[in-house]
């Protein structure tokens, strides 16, 4: 594909409760099935080797077991991998060893990105268990500007608006329950029309935690039409994504203009 044109892939799928080992031998497959279609960057869920576990320390070192399988199958497979693991900062002091929630996306060469997730989810507890990050950032793939945030972060329209005019797409992985699954659906396509650009929502399915997980991963275009949906069921949702459809949408309605920040 041209600069700026790129097949992404999510990939919904289920997590062995807090085994990573078993999660990188279920994953590889995938990712390895997604690269077979053509994929330039292929989308894991948030804390796809353990699961969101609290009732236990799952951190890991920076540039762990985690991150080294993400950088792995982006070297094995040439593309993109993205997913997040709960990653312990080298400075972080002995008495408060929590994580950081990060979004960590590697490139075919193995260079590694890192977002973490600015918004724990106090009302799960998030904010016991992990520490808040602080920065946004958008990376160039292909000729693509990419925004990663973090399930809970989708609730938080100033972060995305913030991030509007540099973003051609926001990648959203998660593991959103499915007793709130039309929170999810709703502010997935949200985001899309208001800041007019994709949104790839990468969610979990399965049981975890005692919770369930319904999925609903889809991918959704700068006007919002749904161009990949999965309920359910582990699935790979393919689209290909162009810089030039954003920049003709944001042409075409220039809503982005009328934009009013206090």
């Amino acid at each position: 594909m041209s600069a700026g044109n790129v097949r992404v892939a999510a990939i919904q799928h289920d997590i062995v409760w807090g085994d990573r080992d078993a999660n990188f031998e279920h994953l590889a497959p995938l990712v390895a099935a997604a690269a077979a279609t053509g994929a330039q960057l292929a989308l894991l869920t948030e804390t796809f080797s353990t699961g969101f576990v609290t009732d236990r320390p799952i951190g890991e070192p920076e540039g762990g077991p985690s991150s080294q399988f993400i950088i792995e199958q982006a070297r094995t497979h040439g593309l993109w991998v993205g997913g997040t693991c709960p990653e312990i900062p080298a400075d972080a002091p002995a008495d408060d060893q929590r994580p950081f929630n990060s979004f960590v996306i590697a490139s075919p060469e193995g260079v590694v990105h890192r977002y973490r997730k600015i918004h724990p989810f106090t009302y799960g507890g998030e904010h016991k268990h992990f520490r808040a990050g602080h920065e946004l950032f958008t990376i160039d793939i292909e000729g693509l500007r990419v925004s990663p945030l973090v399930c809970y972060d989708l609730r938080f329209a100033d972060e995305f608006w913030q991030l509007a005019k540099q973003t051609d797409v926001y990648l959203v992985p998660a593991n959103w329950p499915e007793a709130r699954r039309l929170h999810w659906q709703s502010l997935l396509q949200a985001r899309a029309i208001e800041n007019q650009a994709y949104v790839i929502g990468c969610n979990r399915v399965g049981e975890g935690g005692g919770l369930s997980y319904s999925g609903d991963s889809r991918i959704i275009d700068p006007l919002g039409e749904l161009l990949a949906t999965a309920a359910r069921t582990e699935s790979i949702l393919l689209a290909d994504i162009s810089a030039a459809h954003v920049a003709d949408t944001r042409e075409r309605f220039q809503f982005l203009r009328d934009r009013r920040t206090p």
